[in-house]
């Protein structure tokens, strides 16, 4: 039987297993919402295109799924843009699809007509226009086979609409076979022997592991290595959870907001075991500084990615999954007695800290959403302080607990991206802490969220600024805050959220927030919480610009 290219796209999206999509209808795409009709795949009508491409990636996050959001052309493929790029940065699986005019109208300026493959080619693993659509179901293949293997990210497929309308027999291809294409899982055996032997000969090791370790479900494998050899770990933003935040081996994040004793630990080790991350600059620091007196061993599936930044001793490129097994195996037992004992030293005289007053800090009520929640909660963040503070006090004891833009760093992220995870995992406790700038961003996702019942909490630290820009003035621009108050210019959070259908709730006082948190919990319906904050509470520790990492502003007095 003959079917339209649309009905095509939809066939091979079953093929794949999609099980939701989340977009936003148009003209050129009329074909692909007619097909949409009568299909088990559930379809989630977001109020802007950004946001279905952040729920894409907070689903794809929280399940480890390929994540799929659909525009159409022109103005909605381009709003796809920043979530494709958020996505790109962070290595999160998702298929974009756009639709395009038609193919003899290409290059003519038509109504709603934009170059969406040229535009989004250094921000996509990959990206396809359909020019026959003998090719579609191969491309659809082949897209969802890059988007998911090797080091992840997002592949889009640019969908005319005369292509969407044309007839074929629909074949879907049993594998792909991409020359040019093979990503390396095995790491290199004589490599893997030199990383055990160089850890069980270090005295001061460290473990400092990235995202990479939860997109390999590596995690059991990172523990093991851990406690049976007595190693800390130090996460990225991304590796928050890969290593449990109760465990005493446990540094916390490294880097400008880290802890500071997983800085110092970094800067006097003498064995960086890298696994799964990039030494990105909000890591590094002042990188001619970083950890000079460590060898480095760096396991990663993207060669791209190892000696970058810093210069590796041990390059190991493969799945991080598989070289940990190998590693166990052959590791044997360092002596870090000294070294843990020293690293307790720093816990005990450089702790996470914030004054305990009867003021409302935003560092309690992440806190409190720990002990309400008892750490089993998924945690989406915006960007900026409140990213911050989620990631220093609440402690993520397993992966896929904490969702955050780290590459890009986001703004308008964290609420869309909480809708995807919920759809993804909806027996899960799914917060957004939120700032009261970048919540407003995709704030008309609010509607998403109601009509669709999808009860995530939502938990804004609203100090009338927009705060971490409004921080660095403080500290580094003699408190000239040009155009970072909002005071005065937001909504009211509570009669918004009402206006939408969802629960609204202000909170100004420190006695009030279990109670609060406990409520919004129980209730089953979108709640926003509206925290109102130390106006001028900072983030600390906090590297400067430029700094070594073990060169902090302390702050936060206990």
């Amino acid at each position: 039987m003959k079917m339209t290219g649309a009905k095509i796209l939809i066939e091979s999206l079953k093929k794949e297993g999609v099980e939701v999509i989340f977009g936003y209808p148009g003209g050129v795409v009329l074909p692909l919402f007619d097909e949409l009709y009568d299909v088990p795949i559930r379809f989630i009508l977001v109020r802007h295109e950004q946001g279905a491409a952040h729920a894409a990636d907070g689903y794809a996050r929280a399940t480890g799924k390929v994540g799929v959001c659909l525009a159409t052309s022109g103005p909605g493929a381009t709003n796809l843009v920043t979530g494709i790029a958020t996505a790109y940065m962070d290595s999160v699986p998702m298929v974009a699809i756009t639709g395009q005019v038609k193919t003899f109208l290409i290059g003519n300026d038509a109504f709603q007509e934009a170059d969406i493959t040229g535009i989004t080619r250094p921000i996509t693993k990959h990206n396809y226009l359909v020019e026959d659509i003998k090719d579609l179901a191969r491309i659809v293949k082949e897209a969802f086979h890059i988007a998911r293997t090797g080091r992840p990210g997002p592949v889009l497929i640019d969908l005319p609409v005369d292509i969407q309308q044309q007839e074929l027999e629909f074949h879907y291809p049993e594998k792909v076979d991409m020359r040019g294409y093979n990503p390396n899982y095995e790491g290199h055996p004589g490599q893997i022997k030199r990383a055990a032997k160089a850890i069980s000969d270090s005295k001061r090791p460290v473990i400092y592991a990235g995202g990479g370790v939860i997109i390999s479900e590596a995690s059991g494998e990172l523990i093991e290595l851990a406690k049976n050899n007595n190693i800390p770990v130090t996460l990225t933003l991304l590796g928050m959870g890969a290593f449990p935040q109760t465990d005493k081996l446990a540094l916390g994040m490294l880097g400008m907001h880290g802890t500071a004793y997983a800085n110092h630990a970094i800067m006097e080790s003498d064995l960086i075991i890298a696994v799964g991350a990039r030494f990105d600059d909000r890591v590094t620091g002042k990188v001619d500084a970083f950890a000079p007196h460590a060898k480095v061993i760096h396991i990663d599936i993207d060669p791209t990615s190892v000696s970058k930044s810093v210069d590796v001793d041990i390059p190991i490129v493969g799945d991080a999954k598989r070289i940990l097994k190998e590693l166990n195996a052959n590791v044997k037992k360092p002596d870090t007695a000294a070294w843990l004992e020293q690293i307790e030293g720093w816990k005990k005289k450089f702790p996470l800290k914030y004054k305990d007053d009867d003021k409302l800090r935003p560092q309690y009520v992440i806190e409190q959403i720990w002990e309400a929640t008892k750490g089993e909660a998924i945690i989406c963040t915006e960007v900026g302080q409140n990213q911050m503070w989620a990631a220093q006090f609440y402690k993520y004891i397993k992966p896929r607990s904490i969702i955050s833009s780290g590459g890009l760093g986001t703004m308008g992220y964290g609420f869309p991206a909480a809708i995807g995870a919920k759809v993804g995992k909806p027996d899960a406790i799914v917060f957004d802490v939120a700032g009261d700038g970048s919540i407003q961003m995709n704030i008309q996702e609010l509607a998403t969220a109601v009509s669709n019942k999808i009860p995530v909490k939502i938990a804004i630290l609203n100090n009338c600024y927009l705060g971490m820009v409004r921080q660095w003035q403080e500290l580094f621009y003699k408190k000239r805050y040009s155009y970072t108050c909002l005071k005065g210019s937001s909504p009211d959070f509570v009669k918004l959220a009402e206006s939408y259908g969802a629960v609204g709730m202000r909170i100004t006082k420190k006695a009030d927030v279990r109670a609060a948190l406990d409520k919004a919990i129980k209730t089953d319906n979108v709640v926003v919480m509206d925290f109102v904050i130390e106006r001028e509470e900072n983030v600390f520790p906090m590297v400067p610009a430029g700094q070594a990492i073990n060169q902090m502003i302390e702050g936060g007095l206990a």
